[in-house]
């Protein structure tokens, strides 16, 4: 039976840190004015992840740029699909430091049973 270390290999801020890295070494963005490319990344990887607007994450980050400059520079891309596999090409180009070589045993948790609240609200909202 294989040995099963307790030890975090890569904590949740450096997950990120490396994304945004990756993100800003591999997809070009121009940012004119007072932020950069990586505080870009940084509000969207963390909207994405945490299921956040993009105009909520901006007013929880110190020092950050509004929402409506964030989206004034998402508009100024023309193909997303394109974006896409720019993104995915990146992301799946970098080995990140603290995953060993070799097979890795993971889980997702996936659930498809609705919470005792999401029912609740559903039943509700059919009988209004």
């Amino acid at each position: 039976m294989a040995k099963v270390e307790n030890q975090i290999l890569l904590s949740e801020s450096e997950t990120l840190q490396e994304t945004i890295n990756c993100l800003t070494e591999y997809i070009p963005l121009s940012t004119q004015g007072a932020f950069s490319s990586s505080d870009l990344f940084q509000i969207l990887v963390r909207a994405a992840s945490n299921c956040d607007s993009i105009e909520n994450t901006s007013k929880i980050l110190k020092k950050s740029p509004s929402g409506k400059n964030i989206r004034y520079h998402l508009d100024k891309i023309d193909n997303f699909e394109e974006l896409e596999v720019q993104i995915n090409s990146a992301l799946r180009s970098r080995k990140l430091p603290g995953i060993k070589k070799g097979k890795l045993k993971f889980a997702i948790d996936l659930n498809l049973i609705p919470s005792v609240w999401e029912s609740y609200r559903r039943r509700k909202t059919l009988y209004l």
